[in-house]
């Protein structure tokens, strides 16, 4: 695992810990971290707060563009189909995940909004298996699980 991943692992700890979807991304621009995020979507209760949502403004914000060209995005979780767009909008290089989603990610769902050549930018997208990335949600959710009150 890359520092990167490790410093997008641990913010889905910082996430965890705040009892939000444990999902964290780091921008990289050359040699230098330039945007952090994790789930916030019960914090500030926004269906928009993922991870790679906040780690793109951030990134945005700091570099003073909105054109994230040359960055690369490290993420926990596949994005969904609402990141993906995102990242294609920021006009990022690449994007790398440690765990898929089978049931939500935009790759796995068939989504390659990033290789589309109808589009006018398109970037890489990697699944690099992280079995850490993917522990911390499978964690995250039995515990969930065993603390609810199904009947």
């Amino acid at each position: 695992m890359t520092d990167w991943m490790k410093e997008a692992l641990r913010l889905a700890e910082r996430a965890a810990a705040e009892d939000e979807v444990p999902v964290g991304a780091v921008v990289v621009q050359g040699d230098r971290v330039v945007g952090r995020g994790y789930n916030q979507r019960e914090t500030r209760q926004s269906p928009i707060a993922h991870a790679e949502i906040l780690a793109i403004d951030e990134a945005s914000r700091n570099l003073g563009t909105w054109r994230l060209v040359g960055a690369t995005l490290f993420v926990t979780l596949e994005p969904c189909p609402m990141c993906l767009a995102a990242l294609q909008q920021a006009r990022i290089d690449a994007v790398i995940y440690g765990a898929s989603d089978p049931k939500g990610g935009a790759i796995s769902l068939g989504y390659l909004l990033h290789e589309d050549l109808r589009t006018n930018h398109r970037f890489a997208a990697r699944f690099e298996p992280s079995h850490d990335c993917g522990e911390i949600l499978t964690k995250f959710f039995r515990q969930k699980r065993q603390g609810s009150t199904r009947t």
